[in-house]
């Protein structure tokens, strides 16, 4: 998810997919976004600790790419079939590609609205690192985040970021503690998640992938079983 205008998915794309749910409407549906250019374990291992810290499904989004940022070495459809290959085997982390479909702005306050008049009632979590987080203030309508979702801060144990004053005073009365209270009101309250990240660097695979390297075990399994997704990134 962006917080400035993004790319249309590239054609020939999939449409837009949407994970089905069988699971209690009243459960958490928590989002993680990126551009996973490409998917690495880090991105995996700190989805899985929040889904399990917060039983609730997680959906990954690959994001269309803000003007500020480089452009993505591989293209939307290759992005979204190494997360297809990375998710395999499991159902608690899913696939959701509106972003990459969706033309215009694309901003992540929309895309919670969308999920809410989706959604319903159900809670929904909005995950960020905590570097992420400190920088809210920037994001566009970023007050509104809390009408929609809960957010989620995902932090390092023992890790302290400083935040702007007007954040501070917003989350004052919206921190808990336990994962239990998210379930009861769909939207609105802060909680700090605790996870064990994993230093992995997509920029560094890129370049060990573009020397011929194989960095099997800072990649999901499944990326090795079809030469052709990785192939973007060898040279």
């Amino acid at each position: 998810m962006s917080e400035r205008k993004g790319e249309k998915g590239e054609k020939g794309s999939e449409s837009f997919f949407v994970p089905k749910n069988d699971s209690d409407p009243f459960s958490s549906l928590a989002i993680f976004g990126g551009t996973f250019d490409p998917v690495h374990l880090g991105h995996l291992s700190v989805a899985w600790e929040a889904a399990e810290l917060l039983d609730a499904e997680v959906r990954l989004l690959p994001a269309s790419v803000p003007p500020h940022r480089t452009a993505p070495i591989a293209s939307a459809e290759k992005r979204v079939a190494m997360l297809r290959a990375a998710l395999q085997g499991q159902s608690r982390l899913t696939l959701d590609t509106r972003e990459l479909q969706r033309s215009g702005p694309s901003y992540t306050i929309d895309t919670l609205t969308e999920l809410r008049a989706e959604q319903g009632e159900r809670p929904l979590v909005l995950l960020l690192g905590a570097d992420a987080f400190a920088g809210l203030p920037s994001w566009h309508r970023w007050r509104e985040l809390f009408d929609v979702a809960h957010i989620g801060v995902l932090s390092r144990p023992g890790m302290e970021v400083m935040l702007p004053n007007e954040l501070h005073h917003m989350i004052a009365d919206r921190r808990v503690d336990d994962a239990a209270a998210l379930r009861h009101i769909p939207a609105g309250k802060l909680i700090e998640l605790a996870v064990t990240p994993l230093e992995i660097s997509a920029t560094r695979i890129r370049e060990l992938l573009a020397a011929g390297r194989d960095p099997r075990y800072l990649l999901p399994a499944g990326l090795f079983d079809d030469p052709r997704l990785l192939a973007p990134y060898r040279r």
